[in-house]
């Protein structure tokens, strides 16, 4: 399995412009294309035609950037999204329908014969207008397995080229999906993509799990923006699969922060300081104990090293401090404190911690260091 390339396809310009309450303007939209195919990333999931002509022209403008990565187009499998997509100078479109009897009875009124000549006829009608062609199996994590073998098996036939299962409801468990990938990929050539949703927050694992059961392409959206508790995030898929499994998908890890500042801003949604890969906190230390042992050499508490991704390590004094953190935090402002200033000191320092909520500045520290020389 390691070495194998794994495509990303990011969405975070549709699926993750579903999140509620957020909407790019046209600006942003372009400033996000352009930083993720800077980054590197392949496919671009831009936007649904069906919107509208403002959504289609802005489509369109993304397309007139001329980026390397391929766009795509989402469109329910209708006739009439199909034919606002040949509007938008894409090469390619998701074509989505439901899968499980759940959704083909209840929401469209319709059964799974119906189901297998619609997409049938309707990729028929994409190819023939010179379009390559996925078709998006909505609730897929909720249909029976068998029928979603008849599903690709049609796609195939049809002349698409990819299928996307979408786990809609974000229900799968990372076992139940690799199982599930290892059935529907040792049966079909098709290209299989994740389209995994965190609401049990499993997106990033459940999405590990396809690849690892025989998917080639993920879903992504930056930040793990997207309906309800959103999608994998694209931070967190990139840099797992090369971590734990030796998979490039030529995405330059160093460029995920700056994306990641970038859709924060855009979709007004900040990023948690803890959040995995681009928080900004993640790499932040204050424990005595990690110190101590991180000072001696980083791979005692380093799992990633952050100059991956183009950070580094920083200590910050607090409550949980011990005297190793003191003594480099000066060793840093070029202070040269004794071990017992040191310790009053650090005194010092956990009673600001819990009074004021925050370490110490420079000047405290000075302070600090000048009221232990008097004692």
């Amino acid at each position: 399995m390691s070495g194998a390339t794994i495509t990303v396809n990011d969405t975070t310009l549709r699926d993750g412009e579903q999140t509620a309450g957020v909407a790019f303007r046209l600006a942003e939209k372009l400033a996000i294309a352009s930083a993720l195919d800077q980054a590197g990333v392949p496919e671009i999931e831009v936007g649904i035609p069906a919107m509208g002509e403002e959504e289609c022209a802005s489509i369109r403008a993304v397309a007139g950037l001329g980026l390397n990565a391929r766009l795509i187009a989402w469109c329910r499998m209708r006739q009439d999204d199909l034919d606002a997509a040949l509007g938008c100078a894409v090469s390619m479109v998701n074509l989505s329908i439901p899968v499980s009897d759940q959704q083909l009875a209840k929401k469209l009124d319709r059964d799974r014969a119906w189901a297998l000549a619609h997409i049938h006829d309707m990729v028929h009608r994409a190819r023939d207008a010179g379009l390559e062609v996925a078709v998006g199996g909505e609730d897929s994590s909720r249909a029976d397995p068998a029928f979603l073998e008849d599903v690709i098996g049609i796609c195939a036939l049809a002349g698409a080229r990819r299928f996307r299962f979408a786990d809609t409801l974000g229900i799968m468990d990372p076992f139940g999906t690799y199982d599930l990938f290892r059935r529907l990929s040792a049966g079909t050539g098709l290209e299989l993509e994740i389209h995994a949703h965190d609401d049990l927050g499993l997106a990033t694992a459940n999405s590990l799990a396809a690849v690892k059961g025989g998917a080639s392409h993920v879903s992504t959206t930056v930040n793990g923006l997207g309906e309800r508790a959103g999608n994998a995030p694209l931070e967190e898929v990139v840099v797992a699969l090369d971590h734990l499994y030796g998979q490039d998908t030529g995405i330059a890890k160093t460029a995920l922060s700056k994306v990641s500042a970038l859709v924060a801003e855009a979709s007004g949604r900040p990023v948690p300081v803890n959040k995995s890969i681009v928080g900004d906190a993640i790499f932040t230390h204050e424990s005595g104990i990690h110190v101590s042992g991180l000072l001696r050499d980083r791979r005692n508490y380093e799992a990633l090293d952050p100059r991956e991704l183009g950070r580094n390590h920083r200590v910050v004094l607090g409550k949980h401090s011990g005297l190793t953190s003191v003594l480099h935090a000066c060793t840093e402002l070029g202070l040269k404190p004794t071990v017992p200033q040191a310790r009053a000191m650090l005194a010092r320092v956990r009673s600001l911690a819990a009074e004021c909520k925050r370490p110490p500045s420079p000047d405290d520290l000075r302070r600090f260091l000048a009221e232990a020389s008097l004692n």
